[in-house]
C-alpha cells in the first residue's frame, strides 16, 4: 500500500462530504429529505438501527455493539428499545438523562465510547448528515431561524418539528451580518468529532476546589470586554463549554455522581426544556442527548441524599451487569490481549476458557431450582443443552436475581493475571494451567476481596481447573479417534442397524454366520450411556435417531457420522473408553516403542493442524492427560 496515496484518497472522499449555501438551499434539502432536522436522540437511534439487527433466540441483538460488547444482549436490547428508540420518537424519555449503572469494567464507558465514535462514522453517511448554521458555536440547526409564529406552518410544510431557539450568537449575528434576512444566512455541513469538539463533549469531574462550571457552560473572554463594552454581548462570551460543543449530538458525564452538586444543577432544566443558564444570557437552547455512568455504590449513595431527588425523577437508570456466557467473557480478553504486543505468546486452546469458567462462576447466584448446580446454570447460561432442563428454567433463573451480574471478578483483574503468565521470561505458549495459576497467586494481592470471597474463589478455581480437565481429555479422545475414525464409523453403523431392527421390532443378520439376532441392547446402552440416554429415554432416543435418517433419505442425502452431534460424541466417548488402555500407555510412557510414538506423532499433528495446539502445548497436553488417565 502506498500511504500517502491513500492518505490523499482519504483527504479527496472527506473533501466529497463538504457542503455550504444558504438556508433557501438547505430548506430545498429538506423539501428532498427531511432526515437531517431530526433530534439528537432520533440521530442515536438512526445510528444503531443503520447496522441492523437480527433476533436470536426471542432477543435482539443490535450489530452495532457486537465487536466490543460481549454477553450483555439483554442489557443493550433493554438500553435500545426502552430509551434509544422511545427518546427518538420524541417520547418523554428523551428528557431524561441515561444513566448506565454497574459494577467496575463492566463495559459501561466502552459502551458511550463505542456511541461517540459511531456517531462521527455516522455524520459522515447521506442519512446521518448534520448540517449547522455556518459560524455557530453550538453547530445549532439552521430550523431555528424559522420565527416561532411560522413554525407550524413550516413544520406541515416540510415534514419536520422544530424545537428551540438561535443561540445568542446567532441571533446578533442575523442581526449585524444580515440584516434579518435568514434566507441569506450561511449554512454548511458539520462532521461529528469529539476530537474538533463538534456534537460530542466529555465532562470528567476532578477536584471541586479547581473545577469552573465554564468547563460546562463556557466563559467570559475578558480580553474583549473593553472592546464590546458588556458582558451580555455575545462577542465577549466564549460559547466553549461541554454543552455548547454537545450540541447536536451526545453529552457523556464520567463518573457523573461524582461530580460537584453545583455542575448537576445545570442538567435540571436542560433535561426537562431543552436549555442551560451560561453568563448573562436568557436561556440558551441544546439538542443533546446525556449519558453519564457510575458505579453501583455511588448511586446508593446518590439516591440516599434527598436533595438529589429533583435530578434524580429527571434520569433513567440502565444496569449494566457483567457479562454472565463464559464464551463471551473468553472474546472479552481475545480482545483485550490482541490489543497488546503480546500476540507473539501462543496461548493454548482452553486457556482463556478456564479463565472464564472461573470468572462466570464468580458472578453466578445459586438459584433455587432443585438439581440445578452452578455449573449446570452456567452451562445452561451459555446456551448448552442440560438435559432435565428447558428453555423456561433458563428465563425463570435469569428473572430470579436482577442484581445477579453486579458483582463477582471483574475483567481487568483476570486480565492482569493473564498479563502477568505472558509476560514470563522465556515463555513461548502458556496453558490453562499457567493462566488459573497465575489468577490463584493474585487473589492474596486483591485488596477488595475477604477472606471468605477468597476461599469462594479458591474453590471456583478448582471447579475450573475440573472442567478444564475434561476438555482436555476430550480434546485428546477427539485426537485419538481420528486416528481410528474407520473404526468409529463401523461402531455408528451398527449401532443403527441395531436401533432400526429395535424399533421396527425385528431382528438383525449377522454378517460372517447369516442368522438371524436380536438387537443387541448391551451395545446401543454402551453407546447411549456414554451421553447420559437413561433407560426411560432409550426408546425416545433412539426413535429420534430414525426420524432423522429418514428426514435425511426424503432429501436424498446419507445420515452421516457427523450429523447428530450427540451421537457422534456418544460414540467417540464408547471409542474413547475402549481404547482407554491404549491412550493411557501411549501418553504415559517415557519410552514408547515405534507403533506407540506413530501414534503420539499423529495424535499431535491432529492436535496442531485442527484444533489450534503448538508443539509445546501439544505435548504438554499429551502428558498432562497421560498423568489425569493414571491417577
Amino acid at each position: 500500500m502506498d500511504i500517502f496515496e491513500r492518505v490523499a484518497a482519504y483527504r479527496a472522499e472527506s473533501g466529497q462530504l463538504e457542503w455550504s449555501g444558504t438556508f433557501k438551499q438547505y430548506i430545498d434539502l429538506l423539501r428532498i429529505d427531511p432526515t437531517p432536522a431530526m433530534t439528537a436522540h432520533a440521530r442515536v437511534y438512526e445510528m444503531i438501527e443503520a447496522y441492523g439487527a437480527e433476533v436470536v433466540n426471542g432477543h435482539k441483538r443490535y450489530k452495532f455493539f457486537e465487536q466490543e460488547i460481549f454477553g450483555l444482549d439483554r442489557a443493550v436490547e433493554k438500553l435500545v428499545e426502552e430509551y434509544f428508540h422511545s427518546s427518538a420518537r420524541r417520547l418523554d424519555v428523551r428528557k431524561r438523562i441515561l444513566l448506565l449503572m454497574g459494577p467496575v469494567s463492566g463495559g459501561k464507558s466502552t459502551l458511550v465510547t463505542l456511541l461517540k465514535r459511531g456517531l462521527e462514522r455516522f455524520s459522515k453517511t447521506d442519512k446521518g448528515a448534520v448540517y449547522a448554521i455556518e459560524g455557530c458555536p453550538m453547530h445549532e440547526e439552521p430550523l431555528h431561524l424559522i420565527p416561532l409564529d411560522l413554525r407550524s406552518e413550516v413544520e406541515k410544510e416540510l415534514g419536520v418539528r422544530i424545537e428551540g431557539s438561535l443561540c445568542p450568537s446567532c441571533q446578533m449575528r442575523l442581526k449585524t451580518e444580515y440584516g434579518g434576512d435568514i434566507e441569506q444566512v450561511r449554512v454548511n455541513r458539520v462532521i461529528i468529532s469529539e476530537e474538533g469538539r463538534i456534537g460530542i463533549g466529555t465532562f470528567s469531574p476532578s477536584d471541586p476546589k479547581s473545577q469552573d462550571i465554564a468547563d460546562l457552560t463556557g466563559s467570559i473572554d475578558f480580553s474583549t470586554i473593553t472592546e464590546f463594552g458588556s458582558e451580555s454581548d455575545p462577542r465577549a462570551y466564549r460559547f466553549d463549554g461541554e454543552l455548547n460543543k454537545a450540541n447536536r449530538g451526545l453529552m457523556e458525564f464520567q463518573e457523573m455522581l461524582k461530580c460537584d452538586e453545583k455542575f448537576l444543577w445545570n442538567l435540571l432544566s436542560l433535561t426537562q426544556e431543552g436549555n442551560f443558564k451560561a453568563g448573562r444570557f436568557a436561556l440558551i437552547s441544546a439538542d443533546e442527548m446525556i449519558i453519564a455512568h457510575t458505579n453501583e455504590s455511588e448511586y446508593k449513595s446518590f439516591i440516599s441524599n434527598k436533595k438529589n431527588e429533583a435530578l434524580q425523577s429527571r434520569m433513567i437508570v440502565m444496569a449494566i451487569p457483567y457479562n454472565l456466557k463464559v464464551s463471551e467473557e473468553e472474546k472479552i480478553y481475545t480482545k483485550l490481549i490482541e490489543q497488546s504486543d503480546m500476540l507473539h505468546i501462543h496461548i493454548a486452546p482452553h486457556a482463556l476458557r478456564s479463565a472464564a469458567i472461573f470468572s462466570i462462576l464468580t458472578r453466578l447466584k445459586e438459584t433455587k431450582k432443585q438439581g440445578m448446580d452452578l455449573v449446570k446454570k452456567m452451562r445452561m447460561y451459555d446456551g448448552e443443552e442440560v438435559e432435565g432442563y428447558k428453555e423456561a428454567d433458563l428465563k425463570e433463573m435469569q428473572n430470579e436475581y436482577l442484581e445477579e451480574g453486579m458483582s463477582g471478578v471483574d475483567p481487568r483483574y483476570v486480565i492482569n493475571r493473564i498479563s502477568s503468565a505472558l509476560i514470563k521470561q522465556d515463555t513461548q505458549c502458556i496453558n490453562a494451567l499457567d493462566v488459573l495459576r497465575a489468577i490463584k497467586d493474585g487473589l492474596d494481592q486483591h485488596a477488595s476481596i475477604t477472606k471468605e470471597e477468597r476461599d469462594r474463589y479458591l474453590n471456583f478455581i478448582a471447579v475450573a481447573r475440573k472442567e478444564y480437565d475434561e476438555l482436555a481429555k476430550k480434546e485428546i479422545q477427539r485426537a485419538f479417534v481420528y486416528s481410528y475414525e474407520e473404526s468409529a464409523k463401523t461402531l455408528f453403523e451398527n449401532y443403527l442397524d441395531n436401533i432400526e431392527a429395535f424399533c421396527n421390532w425385528s431382528k438383525i443378520r449377522d454378517p460372517l454366520t447369516d442368522e438371524e439376532m436380536d438387537p443387541d441392547e448391551r451395545l446401543m446402552r454402551s453407546i447411549e450411556e456414554q451421553i447420559g440416554v437413561s433407560e426411560n429415554a432409550k426408546k425416545a432416543f433412539r426413535e429420534e435417531i430414525l426420524i432423522r435418517i429418514s428426514a435425511y433419505s426424503r432429501k436424498g442425502k446419507k445420515f452421516e457420522y457427523n450429523n447428530h452431534d450427540r451421537l457422534r460424541e456418544a460414540i467417540e466417548k464408547k471409542l474413547f473408553v475402549d481404547l482407554k488402555d491404549i491412550v493411557k500407555i501411549t501418553t504415559s510412557t517415557t519410552t514408547p516403542d515405534g507403533n506407540q510414538l506413530k501414534r503420539i506423532n499423529e495424535v499431535s499433528k491432529r492436535l496442531i493442524d485442527d484444533h489450534g495446539y503448538c508443539p509445546i502445548c501439544a505435548n504438554e497436553l499429551l502428558r498432562y492427560v497421560g498423568s489425569l488417565l493414571n491417577r
